[in-house]
């Protein structure tokens, strides 16, 4: 019976995620004339579009050395098994909700390298820290620095992102403290979650304190000041990177959109996805078309083109790279939700290549 409860519910959020990326989807297309949309890809300049898909593809290869910087502490983790579960970890977020390739590609590569779950698993949070430290510098440098034209200035549409990145950025910089504090002594977090969590079961306890204990561990290159700086310089060519492909594609269909405007349209993109539909569907195509049309005056058709565009370089080429890798290694799509579910809870390979209970 708690089984089918289980199922039951897993059906209702799927059927709700999926109604609303189609809201999303039908808000983005409500206003534009899909056979002018037609045209308006036709007639894009495809050789900014191949620079954008190269842009993209680089940002893969990036991460995964970023990646490598933040796993140092918890030992040498080879560039292509990093890789290879980047690349699975992004196909399996695409196509399913939830964002399960967070969880899924540190368990991957823990599995193929000994290492603990917990403490990869950390690592990947640690990343999405950086991600937005990084989103909020370049936003801005965008707005403050540059100061972009286009219609910026006379949109209510940026006081709301001033107000969104002022919070983001005080989130980061606590949750950074305390992921500095956590890095300094990962043991004392485990004895500190056993103390809270005495009054459950000891078995329980015992299980949590050790997961939180390894999961601090995945802070460790917060102790170490090189390969911290070389995970933070990974992180702004990730970030660069990205922004640069959405300027590509911009201008590719007659936006009029600066560098630094696209660095706008990130942050706003950033806040679609976070929409948890398979690959951002919906959320990044509104948050696109919403920048496009209010803060530089692009056509209906034109940001619809764009986003779509934008949107498939984004996710086709790493979602196909990923199937074809899990059908390598065997992962199957319909057993990742059970594999993910069970991951935290996987045995953790020591220091030695054995298991710790």
């Amino acid at each position: 019976m708690l089984y089918g409860r289980v199922r039951m519910r897993k059906h209702i959020r799927t059927i709700v995620v999926a109604l609303i990326g189609a809201g999303l989807m039908g808000y983005v297309l409500r206003s534009a004339d899909l056979g002018r949309v037609g045209d308006a890809v036709a007639s894009a300049r495809f050789d900014l579009i191949g620079l954008a898909v190269m842009a993209m593809v680089a940002t893969y290869l990036a991460r995964a050395v970023r990646w490598c910087y933040l796993l140092e502490p918890l030992g040498r983790v080879r560039l292509g098994v990093a890789l290879r579960a980047t690349i699975m970890g992004f196909a399996a977020t695409a196509i399913l909700p939830g964002r399960v390739g967070e969880v899924l590609r540190p368990y991957l590569l823990a599995r193929r390298e000994e290492l603990s779950v917990s403490a990869a698993i950390g690592t990947v949070v640690l990343e999405r820290l950086l991600d937005l430290a990084v989103i909020l510098a370049i936003f801005g440098l965008a707005v403050v620095v540059f100061e972009p034209h286009g219609g910026v200035g006379e949109s209510g549409l940026l006081p709301a992102l001033y107000a969104g990145a002022a919070v983001a950025a005080g989130f980061a910089l606590g949750t950074l403290g305390l992921a500095c504090v956590a890095a300094m002594s990962p043991a004392s977090v485990g004895r500190g979650v056993a103390r809270v969590t005495a009054v459950l079961p000891a078995g329980l306890s015992q299980r949590l304190a050790q997961l939180s204990h390894s999961f601090s561990e995945g802070f460790g290159v917060m102790r170490r000041p090189g390969p911290l700086v070389w995970a933070m310089v990974w992180t702004v060519i990730i970030w660069v990177s990205i922004t640069a492909g959405l300027w590509f594609v911009s201008v590719a269909f007659g936006i009029s959109m600066s560098p630094a405007g696209a660095g706008i349209v990130l942050v706003l993109i950033v806040m679609g996805v976070a929409v948890p539909t398979p690959a951002g569907v919906g959320g990044y195509h509104a948050a696109f078309q919403v920048g496009a049309t209010t803060l530089f005056a692009a056509s209906a058709e034109s940001a619809v083109g764009a986003g779509l565009v934008a949107h498939a370089i984004s996710f086709v080429p790493v979602t196909i790279a990923g199937v074809i890798l899990m059908a390598c290694e065997g992962v199957r799509l319909s057993g990742i939700g059970h594999l993910v579910g069970g991951a935290a809870d996987a045995p953790a390979p020591d220091a030695q290549g054995g298991t710790s209970a």
